[in-house]
């Protein structure tokens, strides 16, 4: 399987859509930091406060951000939380207890001053500090690192980092509708939603980001991964901006929420994981956190609002991303907290697997070395309602007819601020992109393998429930080789058709190899240096496991399509 274009001349897959930096709304957004920076710190200020009828209100809940602060400072503290987190926290503490003293009333500040504070430290916080000198030296060195990883260039110096750049491709397939969100990105705002399951995940798509030609993203990353050495360094350089998901407190979600609003109000091209955090199980996301996706709506709101007309309002698109790979080097650990997630043993404290850079840089040199490949398909853009629409972006009805998306946020026929009608509409946005989730997977032969095999075995044991099936001695367990190809022909037969008709997609290899080498293939590559191998070919032909668990982890990634019904 290859992709649909080749590379360039630069050894990038096209050419950038604005060849000069300063063209960038990224590059414009941090030419401008100080400013955009104060007006996030002002939106922020503004609606936090808008929230509280009275001091007292304002007081409890600023009581009520200190003492959550305080509990994860003293039982969740991160390698990437700053360093002067406990002073601060001490004297808003000090602050709060000053305002209920009847000492020197004239010498404190008040709720309004100390809201300020926090708003003001959670903001700068959160905020990315892209930079196009480190942007494109990380680039070159990125780029280095991988071709001694590779070790292939045909060539030395400049050309040898080209040839580097297309056997990446080899590897990294990217697919879908590249051509019109390249065409959409230079006049509109495009933010992507990807699937989320390795750690390699964001600097695999900041790379696809270059190769497509588009300009820099703002990612929206997990805090915990700017604690990893260079690669967060690497990260905040692409425009990622910090996600912390320990703190649920009113004032640091909505300075998250108005940050990313207002950096995408401007033009900026966003990306964040809706599943927020990593598939523990396996599967592809079913349920989606909505809160920075419903950002989105509060900005195109915000384009209309202050357009010079409707139809110079900047619309924004959204694009479903799904990333396959044959393997996730993290999938024993993962796999083991979802099931004491879903089993209720005990309770569970976030393990961060691959959280040096000597771990991730040791796991990416498995993956290239390991013969393998990954997959990522850009899904065809929607408004932000979920509606489809043509090559030019006008927003299309069922019928095909063209719509006007304003009258969306239209009350009373003025174009109105409403939290809960957008909460609705995002929702249904967060449904929408869950369904393109199934539609553009890309399945490889091992995700089939893999499934099948866990259902055959699974039917044996069905009046045992998944735990006590988990449970049992893999050595003892064995599918017989004929029955075991006869059901991989079967589903691919069903898989073909579902293709056909928009539900998924299907590695080329299917229509390419007999059925004895698909099986071969997939099995070969599932798992590919996880410690057990999920799958294995016995010489007398059997089908074994080593590892339950594991198996089950990759089985999870076609689980949603009612396939298992196909076994008898």
């Amino acid at each position: 399987m290859v992709n649909k274009h080749k590379p360039t001349s630069s050894g990038w897959l096209f050419d950038p859509i604005f060849p000069n930096a300063e063209d960038w709304p990224i590059m414009q957004l941090a030419k401008d930091r100080p400013n955009f920076l104060e007006e996030v710190e002002n939106y922020v200020f503004e609606n936090v406060k808008a929230g509280f009828k009275s001091r007292q209100d304002l007081n409890d809940e600023l009581a009520n951000v200190l003492y959550q602060e305080k509990i994860r400072l003293k039982t969740n503290l991160w390698k990437a939380d700053p360093k002067d987190e406990k002073p601060f926290w001490k004297g808003v503490e000090k602050k709060l207890l000053d305002i209920q003293s009847p000492v020197n009333p004239q010498g404190r500040q008040s709720e309004e001053e100390i809201l300020r504070e926090i708003v003001h430290r959670y903001v700068h916080e959160i905020a990315g500090n892209f930079d196009l000198f480190t942007y494109n030296i990380t680039k070159t060195l990125v780029t280095q690192w991988m071709s001694r990883l590779l070790n292939a260039g045909d060539g030395k110096g400049i050309s040898g980092l080209w040839n580097i750049r297309r056997h990446l491709h080899d590897r990294i397939h990217l697919l879908g509708e590249v051509e019109l969100i390249r065409k959409l990105a230079k006049t509109d705002t495009i933010i992507m939603v990807p699937t989320h399951f390795s750690n390699l995940d964001s600097p695999l798509i900041g790379w696809a980001i270059q190769s497509l030609g588009l300009p820099p993203f703002l990612y929206g990353a997990g805090l915990n991964l700017f604690g990893i050495g260079i690669f967060g360094y690497f990260m905040e350089k692409l425009g990622a901006y910090k996600v912390d998901r320990r703190k649920k407190n009113s004032i640091y979600l909505e300075a998250l929420k108005a940050y990313s609003t207002l950096s995408m109000h401007r033009g900026c091209h966003s990306l964040f994981f809706p599943g927020g955090t990593r598939s523990r199980s396996g599967a592809i996301e079913s349920k989606l956190k909505l809160g920075l996706l419903g950002t989105a709506l509060e900005a195109q709101r915000l384009n209309f609002e202050k357009a010079e007309s409707p139809e110079k309002a900047k619309r924004i698109f959204v694009v479903p991303v799904v990333i396959n790979y044959n393997f996730v080097l993290e999938a024993p650990g993962l796999i083991e907290e979802h099931l004491k997630r879903s089993g209720q043993q005990r309770y569970f404290r976030e393990n961060d697997h691959y959280s040096t850079s000597y771990q991730l840089a040791w796991f990416i040199f498995k993956l290239f070395f390991a013969s393998s490949e990954m997959a990522l398909t850009f899904g065809r853009p929607t408004d932000l309602f979920g509606n489809e629409i043509d090559d030019e972006g006008n927003s299309l009805d069922q019928h095909g007819r063209r719509i006007d998306i304003e009258k969306y946020f239209f009350s009373n026929q003025t174009n109105t601020q409403d939290l809960q009608r957008d909460a609705e509409y995002t929702k249904l946005l967060g449904k929408d992109i869950v369904k393109k989730y199934k539609k553009y997977n890309y399945i490889y032969p091992s995700h089939l393998v893999a499934y099948v095999a866990f259902e055959m075995m699974r039917k044996k044991y069905k009046k045992l429930d998944l735990y006590s099936f988990l449970r049992l001695e893999e050595e003892n367990e064995s599918l017989p080789g004929k029955e075991f190809q006869e059901t991989v022909e079967l589903f691919i037969g069903v898989l073909k058709q579902m293709r056909d008709n928009g539900k998924c997609m299907l590695d080329v290899r299917f229509d390419a190899l007999p059925i004895e080498r698909i099986i071969e293939l997939g099995i070969r590559h599932l798992g590919l240096y996880n410690t057990k191998r999920p799958l294995k070919i016995k010489e007398n032909g059997e089908i074994v496991t080593e590892d339950f668990t594991l198996l089950y982890f990759y089985h999870n990634r076609m689980e949603g399509y009612g396939l298992s019904k196909l076994i008898q």
